[in-house]
């Protein structure tokens, strides 16, 4: 049996937007690296902090909502007696159910990937920029001029997307989108594909066929601004998985792990990177240069039977991984397999080595109050749970 560790709270964050009704997601933490020229990480601490617990630098990371009018943003500080970061709202273009968002580092611009385009808008409503595509409504050939053309048509609601981020100095906004962008004009064999775009003023700046048939997309950041990691689901045809490299004139793509993991990470120094399996029976440490495993684990061998499953159902006995994992810190990884445990009892959480010795479970950590679902680290060794009622988040440590 797995040894116990626990978790201290380290603070809770309620949502901005009204969840009544479903009037809006579940909030989200949205994180980046510091670096310093030298390449190296640059951690930013907030406050005043008891010796040994870290917390999130509060200056680089935005707690997310997104409803269907507005999309709210914040800066996070854990630090006590701190007062809480006012609320930026940016209104939105369209329903949240039409595509995807992200938000600057700077929490001064928000890009909505939409259904045909993606649009940055600043706080006031104001657009900054647009780059048309493609519509994500498999079935519809039109290059769409506005929401309204579309916005009554029930297959729309239902389309693919993709999704955009912006790189860890915001100079950058990296976007997945249906080709062919409309600034480049009608191609035909256009599918999907990767920009590069300047973030200041919507210019393409460098793009590149993906070779892929979406229904979703996850960008994965890493520390430097010129490399970007995009996670594409293809449903049962596969999670192909694609690294980017920047140079300043050429978007250059590689394409890792045969289209079977799915990119969850990146770890603090950007040298590695982790995954789950398509059917999440195996995490994976990678090596970002050229996305060779350096360790693995499987959770039928690594994870005990949950306490709460019938002994006479076989099937209990298959624990799985969540799809949400990441580094605590280079070399402890904290995963989560609640997907599963969820039909016997509490979600279970783990904590796992891996390091030169590979991967470990080296314990489960235990909480002081009930949980529910996964976890998401954010890499500084700190993590955060959503509430049941998907009103707040709860940010821990060991």
């Amino acid at each position: 049996m797995a040894n116990a560790a626990a978790a201290r709270p380290v603070a809770t964050l309620t949502a901005p937007l009204d969840r009544k009704q479903d009037a809006a997601d579940a909030p989200r933490l949205l994180w980046w690296p510091a670096q310093r020229p030298d390449g190296r990480l640059v951690r930013r601490p907030s406050g005043q902090r008891a010796p040994g617990s870290p917390q999130p630098a509060s200056d680089r990371c935005l707690l997310l909502q997104r409803g269907d009018t507005e999309l709210a943003a914040a800066f996070v500080s854990v630090a006590p007696d701190t007062e809480r970061a006012p609320v930026i709202r940016f209104p939105t273009p369209w329903p949240r159910s039409f595509g995807t968002c992200t938000v600057a580092p700077g929490g001064d611009l928000a890009v909505f990937a939409g259904v045909h385009a993606l649009r940055a808008v600043d706080p006031t409503g104001a657009v900054r920029w647009e780059v048309r595509h493609g519509c994500w409504d498999g079935s519809c050939p039109t290059l769409h001029t506005a929401y309204e053309e579309y916005a009554a048509d029930r297959s729309h609601q239902y389309a693919d997307s993709g999704s955009a981020v912006f790189s860890a100095d915001g100079t950058l906004v990296w976007a997945h989108i249906r080709g062919p962008a409309a600034a480049a004009g009608p191609d035909p064999e256009a599918l999907d594909e990767w920009l590069v775009i300047d973030a200041a003023d919507g210019r393409v700046l460098g793009r590149a066929d993906a070779e892929t048939a979406a229904a979703g997309s996850d960008h994965v950041p890493h520390p430097d601004p010129a490399r970007m990691g995009l996670c594409v689901g293809e449903g049962q045809d596969g999670v192909p998985m694609l690294w980017g490299r920047w140079d300043g004139a050429n978007l250059s793509v590689e394409r890792f792990c045969n289209d079977e993991r799915i990119l969850t990470a990146v770890s603090p120094s950007g040298e590695r990177f982790l995954t789950v399996t398509h059917y999440e029976e195996t995490l994976g440490v990678h090596r970002v240069d050229d996305g060779s495993v350096l360790c693995a684990l499987d959770s039928d061998t690594a994870i005990p039977r949950h306490p709460g499953a019938d002994p006479d159902d076989v099937d209990a006995d298959v624990a799985l991984w969540d799809y949400t994992c990441g580094f605590l810190d280079e070399e402890t990884v904290i995963a989560g397999t609640s997907e599963r445990d969820e039909e016997y009892g509490e979600p279970r959480h783990w904590l796992v080595g891996a390091g030169e010795a590979g991967m470990r479970v080296t314990a489960r950590i235990t909480y002081p109050f009930p949980i529910s679902g996964g976890v998401t680290a954010l890499g500084d060794g700190t993590w955060y749970t959503v509430s049941e009622s998907g009103d707040a988040l709860h940010i821990w440590s060991r």
